[in-house]
């Protein structure tokens, strides 16, 4: 589903990312891992297309993506819930979903939402709350959630599991296999590397901008 082929990229001058070689099948979970500031996030934010590459190519679902901006890679299948969460405080929970959906057919929202209610029976809930009242995890799940509104073939998660409590991070890692079993391909980073990799099918480590491993978790099949 996701190809990347000799991939370079940075910010400005400063290179971060050095001949990354990597795929995501349907219905994987692959977890990325490594030291702050190895690179792991701009890896995400290169996939979805926030960063340009400076060489290689990205190829998803058959197509070549890598100098695409995010919006058309969202359409056609990927989608990013990133860092820090970055929700809307001030809308409520269902306009935040729903900020995700701006180009997702209406009948396919409500789909989604009914899958997304299922999920996280908390969010329908608080439909009506302001985002920003929510807690920590509330928050992650709901950029989760938003994330998932445009019924996306990837997801790329950047450091779910971020200040939340344990029982909070077994819950969207459950989440997260469920998605994977639906057939949508998984790319996680997150700072709590034993969680990701017992979730995960396979395992990247990234160091100095560079893979340097690549294996199938022991934990996949526990």
């Amino acid at each position: 589903m996701l190809e990347i082929e000799s991939l370079r990229a940075g910010y400005g001058r400063l290179p971060v990312l050095f001949d990354i070689d990597l795929s995501v099948d349907q219905g994987e979970v692959l977890a990325i891992v490594g030291p702050n500031g190895a690179g792991k996030s701009t890896l995400l934010k290169s996939i979805i297309g926030v960063v340009t590459p400076t060489a290689g190519r990205v190829v998803f679902d058959g197509a070549r993506v890598t100098h695409e901006p995010p919006h058309l890679r969202v359409e056609r299948g990927m989608a990013l819930a990133p860092e820090g969460r970055r929700i809307f405080a001030s809308l409520s929970v269902r306009e935040n979903l729903l900020s995700g959906a701006a180009r997702t057919p209406p009948e396919v929202v409500d789909q989604q939402l009914e899958q997304i209610y299922a999920m996280f029976p908390i969010l329908q809930e608080r439909g009506t709350q302001e985002a920003g009242s929510l807690s920590g995890g509330e928050q992650q799940m709901l950029a989760i959630g938003r994330a998932l509104i445009s019924a996306p073939k990837m997801l790329l998660i950047d450091e779910p599991s971020m200040g939340l409590a344990p029982l909070i991070v077994a819950e969207l890692y459950r989440v997260l296999h469920e998605l994977a079993g639906q057939g949508i391909g998984i790319v996680v980073v997150d700072e709590r590397s034993a969680e990701a990799i017992s979730a995960a099918d396979r395992v990247c480590v990234i160091e100095k901008g560079r893979i340097v491993s690549l294996t199938a978790s022991t934990s996949a099949d526990a």
